[in-house]
């Protein structure tokens, strides 16, 4: 499972990511987030950390650095 969620997030940055004006407000990026988050803690939590990352990506939040811990 692990191996497929990384093999969509590495589609989305390659085919989907380049069609749209960069626009995150993080460092590292939400999908590079996302790759950390499910190579160091899997599939189920790594997919929790990666979507509650992803809903504090919006225009009202502060954004900046903010690494896996």
């Amino acid at each position: 499972m692990k191996i497929i969620l990384i093999t969509l997030v590495k589609f989305y940055r390659k085919c989907i990511s380049p069609l749209k004006p960069p626009t995150c407000r993080f460092y590292p990026t939400c999908s590079q987030y996302a790759l950390e988050a499910l190579e160091k803690y899997g599939a189920f939590k790594g997919s929790i950390l990666a979507i509650k990352r992803i809903l504090k990506c919006h225009p009202f939040h502060e954004g900046g650095y903010d690494p896996l811990k």
